[in-house]
């Protein structure tokens, strides 16, 4: 079993029975930006070879973020060696850094600030080592500007279309960011970030497949699921999409490492907890219809209701 349909490790996202747009950060328990789980090598493996072969649509930043790229590389980095000491080590003689990755069994000599010691760009680099798609919004003129970013497993948005980008520009598309005022809230919440106390949340779509890939640019390749829906393949063919989302201020730059870890879970292994099953059925049936069509779920909605009714009424798929 994939730790991805792992139901005792799955960041289930909902509390009640209605869902809607809201800043549903919470303050973290652990300050850790990134998470190591079985399905690393498999993960980091899939990303390694979408950043070699697409690097267009996967890593994009301006050429002002390099110190905040080097700041990116050591909190995760101490972070890495400091909570998966089995996986990661580090020896640091003043700038010369010495990174172990076990896992890969790879060892990599830089010097810390000296891009020309690195194989690629700082957060192209720690990119390679950590499961989580790393996003770099920086501060200024009272804003904040998505100006460096690596994107693998994008939930049907494009980093290449949306660097540089204002934070209220990026979110724009969301119905009801701007009429709800939500915009302007969430952009003070993250402006008022603090350096020590980083915030988490967690966002939800479905999506027809398991691919984790999911950028616009490939929509040719994944779009066409959604219409191949039926009651009888919805178990296995639909799968509940979590990110986990992390909000890190970076004390040297005043930035925010914002990083994004994908969780896949497919309704079969869904509806198998009945607390779940019932709850995502009473939030399905209730979505409404701008939600629904944000997320992409209209066209196969119906089918997935048919689904976990069926499964409600202690039905199986034959």
């Amino acid at each position: 079993m994939k730790w991805n349909d792992d139901l005792e490790h799955f960041p289930y996202p909902f509390k009640g029975s209605v869902y809607r747009y809201s800043n549903n950060s919470i303050p973290m328990n652990t300050p850790i930006s990134i998470e190591i789980t079985p399905d690393y090598k498999d993960e980091m493996l899939l990303k390694r070879n979408l950043l070699t072969h697409h690097p267009e649509r996967c890593y994009q930043s301006l050429s002002h973020t390099t110190t905040g790229q080097w700041e990116i590389v050591n909190l995760v980095i101490d972070q890495l060696v400091t909570y998966y000491p089995q996986h990661f080590s580090v020896e640091k003689k003043d700038a010369e850094w010495t990174f172990h990755n076990k896992i890969f069994d790879e060892t990599h000599k830089f010097t810390f600030q000296d891009e020309r010691t690195l194989p690629c760009e700082p957060l192209a680099f720690i990119s390679h080592h950590v499961q989580e798609d790393l996003l770099f919004m920086m501060q200024r003129d009272g804003d904040l500007y998505l100006d460096a970013g690596q994107l693998c497993f994008p939930a049907n948005w494009s980093l290449a279309f949306n660097l540089g980008m204002k934070f209220k520009s990026i979110h724009h598309p969301i119905p009801g960011f701007k009429e709800e005022g939500m915009d302007d809230r969430i952009l003070q919440f993250l402006m008022r970030l603090e350096a020590g106390n980083p915030w988490e949340r967690k966002n939800w779509s479905l999506m027809a497949g398991d691919r984790l890939d999911t950028s616009l640019e490939t929509f040719d390749k994944w779009g066409k699921l959604r219409k191949q829906v039926t009651r009888e393949n919805a178990g296995e063919l639909v799968h509940l999409r979590v990110e986990v989302q992390k909000l890190f201020r970076l004390p040297r730059t005043n930035s925010i490492l914002f990083t994004i870890h994908t969780h896949l879970l497919s309704l079969e292994k869904l509806a198998s907890n009945h607390e779940w099953l019932k709850q995502f059925y009473d939030i399905l049936s209730e979505l409404p219809a701008h939600i629904l069509e944000y997320k992409g779920i209209s066209l196969y909605r119906d089918e997935v209701l048919n689904f976990l009714n069926h499964r409600l009424k202690g039905g199986k798929v034959r």
